[in-house]
């Protein structure tokens, strides 16, 4: 038999196979392979018993990602809101060059909207080449155009803390009943309520992730293959990296770099290259043995 790990808790592993959630341990043999079975992987599985199994091989995944323990992810949503916490260029950017380094869609969307506008955001970001939306999980506007962007896909959203993660996904699939927690005044940020990754089925087909503190892909950066691609990881700066004039160039201050000429000319965002600035910066002593090898195998 054949399904998706929904969830995975203290040793067991519950894997639907479209019509039935099977409670699975895995079998022994993972221990000796060093593979271990997270939520989101297509599985294998034995049935022993009613709606009870063991899981025998996890299929080729198409990405994994190690914080939070998740695999199969089609498409990444973003998430800002207007204020407490107001959108971060550098955030965004970090996780859409994460999302693009893992052949994740990334979605951006402006939570909040009914406390002010988001156009300039929003221009920066459909000029670079992402699909946008802006909604209110307070009043629901926007939802609808979003609830499209769910169907028949593995889906998981992330940002800082107090954006409205949880809220949107309750006013998207209100029977989730995702927990909420109230952003707090003194840190300016949302106390934790999830507490396990987990995939719930949606009524139009597909998965949305629900996940614990998926705030920070900080652990996904330290690969030296992520910091000599990274140009590539920006989509719009892409576009110009092949036809820069330097071989060696690293698109962050060389006079005549293809790139910054189409920052000076208008065709990329100031914005979006200061965050491939301050993103190469980071990375840039990551030599050749810094390989992410990822515990989750």
């Amino acid at each position: 038999m054949n399904g998706i790990i929904t969830k995975a808790i203290s040793g067991f592993y519950y894997v639907s196979d479209g019509e039935k959630i099977y409670e699975c341990k895995a079998r022994g043999s993972f221990r000796e392979s060093g593979v271990s079975p997270l939520v989101g992987d297509r599985a294998e599985f034995e049935q022993i018993g009613e709606q009870k199994g063991v899981v025998t091989a996890v299929l080729p995944r198409k990405n994994l990602l190690s914080r939070p323990p998740v695999a199969n992810i089609d498409k990444l949503f973003i998430i800002s809101s207007y204020e407490k916490p107001a959108p971060n260029a550098y955030i965004i950017d970090k996780l859409t060059a994460l999302a693009e380094y893992k052949e994740i869609e990334p979605i951006i969307v402006f939570n909040k909207c009914d406390m002010g506008g988001f156009e300039s955001w929003e221009n920066i970001y459909k000029t670079a080449g992402f699909r946008v939306y802006t909604v209110s999980a307070e009043n629901g506007e926007g939802i609808d155009a979003l609830r499209t962007e769910l169907k028949d896909c593995i889906s998981t959203f992330t940002g800082n803390s107090g954006v409205g993660k949880s809220s949107i996904l309750n006013v998207l699939f209100g029977e989730l009943k995702l927990q909420t927690g109230d952003v707090s005044e003194k840190l300016g940020r949302g106390r934790h309520t999830t507490r396990h990754t987990e995939l719930f089925s949606l009524p139009d087909g597909g998965f949305v992730a629900d996940t614990p503190g998926f705030s920070s892909l900080e652990c996904e950066c330290n690969d030296y293959s992520f910091k000599e691609n990274l140009v590539y990881c920006f989509r719009d700066l892409s576009e110009y990296a092949d036809d820069c004039r330097f071989t060696s160039c690293t698109h962050t201050v060389e006079k005549g770099c293809n790139i910054i000429g189409a920052v000076e000319n208008g065709k990329i965002s100031e914005s979006r290259h200061k965050s491939y600035v301050a993103l190469f910066e980071e990375l840039k002593d990551l030599k050749p043995w810094n390989t992410a090898k990822n515990k989750l195998k």
